[in-house]
C-alpha cells in the first residue's frame, strides 16, 4: 500500500494540473523493437517495429524536443567489436503512431550508435563508430550536414553539455574520452583513461564527466576544465550506464553482473548504497523535473523505476529481452 501511495504522489507532483503526455521509449535489442511506456500509468501503450532485414537492430534512441519524433540509429546485427553486419542508417519514427516515417542513409556501414539532440537547435548528433566520428543530422531536412572526428576508435557513446557547446565520447577499446567543440565542429582533446571504458555521463553543472573502467570495478571522474582524470571511485562491480540527478548530488551507475545500481554521493565522491533492480541493468535515465530514475534491465526484459527519495524500486514494467537504450518524450 505504501508503494502505491508513493507512486500516486509522485505522479501528481510530476504531472501537475496541466497534464502533459509523458512517455518513456525503450529499445529492445532482442526483438528489434522499442516499447513506449506511459509515465503516468507505467503501462506499455505501444510498440515500434524497426522492420530491418536479417537481425539488424538499434541499440539506442533519442527523442525530439517536442516529443513527437524518435531517432533510432540501426547499429547492425551484433555488438561492439564483434564481426557482423554494419548498420548504415538512422530511422525517424512518429511517436503518436509509432510508425517509421523515413531514414537517413550514411552511405556505407558506420555502426551508428548513440544519438543525442541539442535542445537549443534540434540538431541530432550520432556516434558513427566505424568512421571514428560523430555525425550531425538536420532532422527537418533529414540530411547529414557534417561530422566531427573523435580521434579514436570505438567512439560508442556520447553525452552533450547542457548548453550544447561540447560533446564527449566514450571510446571503448582505446579506453579514452574525446572532447568535441560542437559549434566549431572540431576535436579539442582525447583524454586517456584506462585500457577499456564503458558508457559516459555528465554532471548537472557540466563540470564533471564519468565513465566506468570495463576491466576493474571503478568509476573515472574527469574534470571538463582541465580535461583530465581527477580521481577514481571504487564500485562493487563493473559499471555500465550512469546518470546524475538534476540537483547534482547523486550519480546512479548500473552494474550488470550484480543486477544492481550503485548510488554515488558526488559531494563525498563515494558509494553510499546499492539498489537491487532486474537482471543485467544497462542504462539509467533521469528525466528533467522527475523524482524517479528509470533503469533498463536487458537480461530481465524490463524497466525498473527507482524513487530518488526512498531509493527503492517502486514499479517495474515488462518490455522485451535486451531492454537497453531509453529516451524521454514529453509533449
Amino acid at each position: 500500500m505504501r508503494n502505491h501511495l508513493l507512486l500516486a504522489s509522485l505522479l501528481l507532483a510530476t504531472t501537475g494540473p496541466a497534464v502533459r503526455a509523458q512517455s518513456l521509449v525503450v529499445i529492445n535489442q532482442g526483438t528489434a523493437t522499442a516499447s513506449v511506456i506511459d509515465a503516468r500509468t507505467f503501462a506499455v501503450i505501444g510498440q515500434i517495429d524497426e522492420h530491418q532485414p536479417g537481425h539488424l537492430h538499434a541499440h539506442e534512441v533519442a527523442v525530439s524536443p517536442d516529443g513527437r519524433t524518435a531517432y533510432l540509429p540501426v547499429y547492425g546485427d551484433t555488438g561492439l567489436g564483434i564481426p557482423g553486419a554494419d548498420g548504415h542508417e538512422l530511422l525517424f519514427v512518429d511517436l503518436p503512431t509509432r510508425r517509421v516515417t523515413g531514414s537517413v542513409d550514411f552511405g556505407h556501414g558506420v555502426r551508428p550508435h548513440l544519438p543525442q539532440v541539442d535542445p537549443a537547435t534540434g540538431l541530432v548528433y550520432v556516434t558513427t563508430e566505424l568512421d571514428n566520428s560523430v555525425t550531425l543530422i538536420n532532422p527537418k531536412t533529414r540530411a547529414i550536414i557534417g561530422s566531427i572526428p573523435t580521434g579514436a576508435a570505438n567512439s560508442h557513446m556520447l553525452v552533450l553539455s547542457h548548453d550544447g557547446r561540447f560533446g564527449y565520447t566514450a571510446n571503448v577499446k582505446p579506453g579514452s574520452v574525446s572532447v568535441l567543440d560542437l559549434k566549431q565542429r572540431k576535436l579539442l582533446a582525447v583524454i586517456p583513461v584506462t585500457d577499456t571504458v564503458q558508457r559516459i555521463a555528465i554532471s548537472a553543472d557540466d563540470r564533471l564527466i564519468f565513465t566506468s573502467d570495463n576491466m576493474v570495478p571503478r568509476l573515472a571522474v574527469m574534470d571538463t576544465a582541465t580535461r583530465g582524470v581527477r580521481e577514481w571511485i571504487a564500485l562493487p562491480g563493473l559499471g555500465h550506464g550512469a546518470a546524475a540527478t538534476p540537483d547534482g548530488r547523486w550519480l546512479l551507475v548500473a552494474m550488470p553482473a550484480l543486477n544492481q545500481v550503485a548510488v554515488i554521493d558526488l559531494t563525498k565522491r563515494q558509494l553510499t548504497r546499492t539498489i537491487a533492480v532486474g537482471k543485467a541493468p544497462q542504462a539509467v535515465l533521469i528525466p528533467p523535473g522527475q523524482k524517479v530514475a528509470y533503469v533498463s534491465c536487458g537480461g530481465a526484459g524490463m524497466v525498473a523505476a527507482v524513487d530518488l527519495g526512498s531509493w527503492k524500486v517502486i514499479r517495474t514494467v515488462a518490455t522485451a529481452y535486451g531492454a537497453d537504450g531509453m529516451a524521454w518524450a514529453a509533449r
